[in-house]
């Protein structure tokens, strides 16, 4: 990594995506799919790649709402430039595999979107990065034991190196000293060396940001107040009446920084501080009662929409059923919010660590009760029909030269942060009509009007050397994807 883009909104490394979480199989071409390979007993096998994703969003939606979809197999391939990034993708899956028995549905919804959007947690969900960077440990050591406790997650295609760099990050996240990562200072001098002199007015720099560019490109659902919130503390999620003095140690990452004439490795924030991690989950909704307005003012904030989505995806995953939201609590027996609420007090205090607050005592238990034996039984929820495969980082422009990815997948999909890696060997390692998914750049709070259409015409460029033509017309200003299909050969 190279300090390139550090003194850019969106940074160095892409922590969230840019644009809604996908429904994959919903975005893929008839045509592709009618190219899908069988398994022996006939089930046809669906093959997935995705490029720079960054957090995961489209793989959870696409496996939660599988059920959806006539069966097959789901092979879904992972490619990040980042190993950070695949520890978080990676923390994502394992917290919504959680079983019921094991994790609520509030609990579990809640804890997802304060590790994906915030950078100070609860002492409660500090200790829950902290227990599971354990089982990460043992997971990414002992490919044996990751087998059994998650037997849909593939990582015998990661190097040594790389799995040593995971070993390192979940190291970092198990410490349980909060004064290692101070990422309320670090946000703060990526925030001044962002904004520069406009520093001192940041309040006007946000108000504008989000009302003339978030807002006049279709995301009019973020508030100003938990936008203008993120923006000075980087707390995008405040879905209890908690203290929010963790630092999110999911969010550290290793940057090149040049002191002197040489580089020196730095940890720190180097992710998004412009356009924040609202998008990915909480602009848009199938509950259209969501997206209501009142005299031209959104009802619902992008907190309430991405709690709302979050929890219909982990019920689909538990259930294999659609979400249906429970009455409002004016609607239920006043002994039913009772019991409701004592059910929730209880969960709070299960959860919580010993010593209140988070005191190194109530570590300390912690890492007591992780020095048992390793536990090889999966306790968690596993998808039927589906396969996860992390790949080497940034290794697209290689897959080629082996033998078991060429001609192998159905559907593609870039991020805008990983474009640069869409090369004419792609359309070798591509089925026939394969679909091409490329992420817009719409939300991009640094980018001007006249740069997101030249990255649409950048990207047609690219995709039309390696063999696919636009599917359907590209809107820049409307549209969060580029479609495109794989032409037959000449």
């Amino acid at each position: 990594m190279t300090t390139t883009g550090t003194g850019e909104g969106f940074g160095a490394v892409t922590w969230w995506g840019f644009s809604p979480a996908l429904d994959l199989q919903m975005k893929c071409l008839g045509r592709s799919m009618e190219h899908m390979h069988c398994l022996e007993d006939g089930t046809p096998e669906l093959n997935v790649l995705l490029v720079g994703s960054g957090d995961g969003r489209h793989l959870l939606k696409t496996i939660c709402q599988a059920h959806r979809w006539p069966q097959r197999q789901l092979n879904i391939y992972i490619v990040e430039n980042n190993a950070e990034v695949l520890g978080r993708q990676l923390l994502f899956l394992t917290l919504a595999l959680e079983s019921p028995q094991q994790m609520g549905l509030q609990e579990k919804s809640e804890a997802f979107l304060e590790l994906f959007g915030n950078s100070l947690i609860r002492s409660q969900t500090a200790a829950y990065l902290q227990e599971k960077a354990h089982l990460f440990i043992d997971c990414i050591t002992d490919l044996e034991f990751q087998h059994c406790r998650m037997p849909l997650l593939d990582l015998t295609a990661l190097k040594f190196k790389e799995r040593d760099q995971l070993e390192g990050i979940f190291k970092f996240w198990r410490s349980p000293d909060p004064k290692v990562f101070q990422i309320d200072k670090m946000w703060d001098i990526r925030n001044r060396q962002y904004l520069g002199t406009r520093y001192d007015s940041r309040r006007g720099a946000y108000d504008w940001d989000l009302t003339m560019k978030l807002h006049d490109r279709g995301a009019g659902v973020i508030s100003r107040q938990e936008y203008c919130r993120w923006r000075e503390k980087g707390v995008a999620f405040e879905l209890r009446e908690g203290i929010y003095d963790f630092p999110n140690k999911s969010l550290a990452s290793g940057l090149l920084l040049r002191l002197k004439g040489e580089k020196v490795p730095a940890r720190g924030y180097w992710g998004d501080v412009a356009t924040g991690p609202f998008i990915a989950f909480g602009t848009e909704s199938e509950d259209q009662s969501l997206m209501k307005t009142a005299n031209g003012v959104h009802t619902k904030t992008a907190q309430d929409i991405s709690l709302h989505n979050i929890t219909a995806l982990f019920h689909e995953l538990a259930t294999n059923t659609r979400y249906s939201p429970p009455p409002a609590a004016a609607e239920r027996p006043e002994c039913q919010i009772t019991e409701v609420d004592e059910a929730e007090e209880e969960e709070e205090e299960r959860r919580e660590p010993a010593g209140g607050s988070g005191t190194e005592e109530g570590t300390g238990t912690l890492l007591s009760k992780q020095q048992k034996p390793k536990d090889k039984e999966c306790n968690s929820i596993c998808p039927k029909n589906v396969s996860i495969h992390f790949l080497p980082l940034a290794c697209v422009k290689d897959l080629h030269h082996k033998s078991k990815y060429q001609k192998l997948f159905n559907l593609v999909s870039f991020s805008c942060s990983m474009v640069h890696l869409l090369t004419p060997e792609l359309k070798l390692i591509c089925a026939p009509k394969a679909t091409l998914l490329v992420e817009q750049t719409k939300y991009m709070v640094d980018l001007r009007k006249e740069q997101i259409s030249n990255f649409v015409v950048r990207v047609t460029e690219l995709a039309k050397e390696a063999g696919f033509t636009p599917f359907g017309t590209v809107d820049c200003e409307k549209d969060a994807f580029a479609r495109f299909e794989l032409q037959d050969e000449q």
